[in-house]
């Protein structure tokens, strides 16, 4: 749907989960082999991830000040079944949190998101406004304000919807 360029860091893997589904289609990638390929989960853990996917949507809709599209467990709760650990690099004594297990999606998307915490990126990444999308979009406006996934698409029916209901008053 978005024309936008993927999130920093971690947080594209994120943003590729949440926008496995198309919300007015109906299409799912994960219902394909090759969508459920991409992020390493069996058909058998397809369940889990769309569980993940929409409490991450939930999280992304809340970041950008819109209510919950529907009721999901907390990703918090979610989260917290993901352990991670604090690696320390050698060369340069660097330091991250990365997945105990880095196979399974959950501790990837824990991991992720633990990342842009510490980056100060994580409120960047958000949910789509328009009822029909919430497509993930990673807002790089200045001011962190961004509504839509792309204004020429979502912006621009929202704002043409604005404009029929104010001729109709």
């Amino acid at each position: 749907m978005s024309e936008r360029s993927p999130a920093p860091g971690g947080l594209d893997l994120v943003q590729a989960l949440v926008n496995t589904v198309d919300l007015e289609s109906g299409a799912d990638s994960l219902d394909t082999a090759e969508g459920r390929a991409r992020f390493g989960i069996a058909e058998g853990e397809v369940d889990e991830a769309r569980e993940l996917r929409e409490s991450l949507r939930v999280a992304l809709l809340a970041h950008a000040g819109h209510p919950p599209h529907r009721a999901v467990t907390p990703l918090g709760e979610l989260l917290a079944a993901a352990p991670l650990v604090l690696t320390v690099a050698a060369s340069d004594g660097s330091a991250a949190l990365a997945p105990a297990d880095p196979r399974p999606l959950l501790s990837r998307v824990a991991a992720a998101v633990a990342e842009s915490l510490i980056a100060g990126t994580w409120m960047r990444l958000k949910a789509c406004e328009a009822a029909e999308c919430h497509w993930a979009y990673y807002d790089r406006s200045p001011a962190g304000r961004g509504r839509w996934c792309s204004m020429q698409v979502c912006g621009a029916r929202a704002k043409m919807r604005r404009y029929r209901g104010k001729g109709a008053s």
